[in-house]
């Protein structure tokens, strides 16, 4: 398997992996652009974009461009994240031409139907409604708000139902029109098919598209650590305490540290928290840790869901993990078996053309290089128990705390707590 990259003329990255053994091409294409580009009062554009783009274009209808994808068994998708826009495609070889050219109609020309728009937002809306009856995403919700205040990472990538109800066809016209244009593309192809093949093919479609300014990219302010507790009091079946900690983007050296931690923490029926409070003491329905992959800031959280009346005994259990990682070296075999767990994780993570496009494509458009690959790894490897403990040392101070579940279970917590 090999590895090209290509920059076109009008400021396109091609990223192109040969890969035989499968007559299947996939591809990724992301633009440099997502929900932290969009303003406070218009959270949603993305989603709302990634609903609508494939619904119709200046000459096909919705129907038509799903008819094109189905007639030949293809796959085509749009998504949005907090730090990138994606249109996905899948097919046999022989279609992807074809499929690649259906693409690009729809990247450059979507017609945004009104029907589609409005029924995408009621979609959208019903969706953010269904999000506040989950305890987790509402835990993770509100612990987000005050870890990112005034920040597009502090809210659901969906919105909310006032700055839904309020985008318009307009507002997805201009959003297209500011930030959808070659020069802050990324296309990633996987498959039976040579580089030069690739990029030819990439000519083809878009070679004519020309680059336009854009906007100046999106900066985090500085953040600062205010530890707080947030609640949120519903009637569950159980409590959700959440820990968060201000954490580094991917571009920090200490990234690699923290993946580890995480993979210790909360990864599988192995993880240090599943076995500590879950098998040895019974407190967890579902416990485990999570670090999200971030261009700007992110957050490193430890969560537990537990029956009500063992919130604090549960709230008290978590902080002490974390809190031990700091006060005490992990063993070499430890370590080493966190290093085993997410190494092979990832390597199982990269089988597939899909999955091959997917995380090339990423890194190139989080600006990280398709060398980031390689340098993950390095970095996984290289890192001692001494680093690891200087890392929980340096994030792991006081933690935010956020809880959801009933009344008195989760306001018991409150004299708990000197924040």
């Amino acid at each position: 398997m090999t590895i090209h990259r290509t920059v076109l003329d009008n400021g396109i990255v091609v990223i192109a992996v040969e890969n035989s053994a499968a007559d299947i091409i996939a591809s990724r294409i992301f633009f440099r652009v997502g929900s932290h580009c969009e303003p406070l009062e218009k959270i949603g554009l993305s989603h709302l974009l990634s609903a609508v783009l494939t619904k119709g274009t200046d000459q096909l209808s919705s129907i038509e461009i799903a008819e094109r994808v189905e007639s030949v068994g293809a796959y085509l998708s749009a998504d949005a994240a907090n730090d990138y826009f994606l249109l996905s495609l899948k097919t046999v070889s022989t279609d992807w031409p074809e499929m690649l050219q259906l693409a690009g109609e729809i990247l450059r020309s979507p017609s945004f139907p009104e029907s589609e728009v409005e029924l995408e937002k009621h979609l959208t809306i019903q969706g953010i409604r269904s999000q506040k009856e989950q305890p987790f995403t509402v835990a993770y919700e509100q612990l987000r708000q005050v870890i990112y205040p005034n920040h597009p990472y502090g809210i659901s990538i969906l919105g909310t139902e006032a700055t839904v109800s309020s985008l318009s066809r307009t507002d997805l016209e201009l959003y297209h029109q500011t930030h959808f244009h070659p020069n802050n593309m990324v296309i990633s192809i996987a498959g039976r098919m040579t580089s030069e093949e690739a990029v030819e093919q990439v000519e083809r479609v878009f070679g004519d598209w020309q680059p336009q300014i854009l906007p100046p990219k999106t900066q985090l302010s500085s953040l600062t650590s205010h530890p707080c507790q947030v609640t949120t009091p519903q009637e569950t079946q159980q409590s959700i305490v959440m820990l968060g900690y201000l954490a580094p983007s991917v571009q920090e050296k200490e990234y690699a540290a923290l993946k580890l931690l995480s993979t210790y923490l909360g990864n599988g029926l192995s993880s240090r928290l599943f076995v500590e409070l879950r098998e040895k003491r019974g407190l967890a329905y579902d416990v485990s840790a999570f670090y999200p992959t971030r261009q700007l800031a992110s957050i490193f959280a430890v969560y537990i869901g537990t029956a009500p009346e063992n919130t604090e005994i549960a709230f008290n259990g978590l902080r002490t993990e974390v809190e031990r990682l700091c006060t005490t070296q992990l063993s070499s075999d430890e370590l080493q078996t966190a290093k085993n767990k997410l190494l092979g994780q990832y390597a199982l993570g990269k089988q597939t053309n899909a999955q091959f496009a997917q995380v090339y494509g990423w890194y190139e458009t989080l600006g990280l290089g398709i060398e980031f690959d390689r340098q993950f790894q390095q970095d996984v490897a290289q890192v001692t128990p001494t680093d690891a403990q200087a890392v929980a040392q340096k994030y792991f101070i006081d933690p935010y705390l956020s809880l959801v579940g009933p009344a008195e279970a989760i306001n018991r917590l409150v004299p708990l707590r000197g924040i």
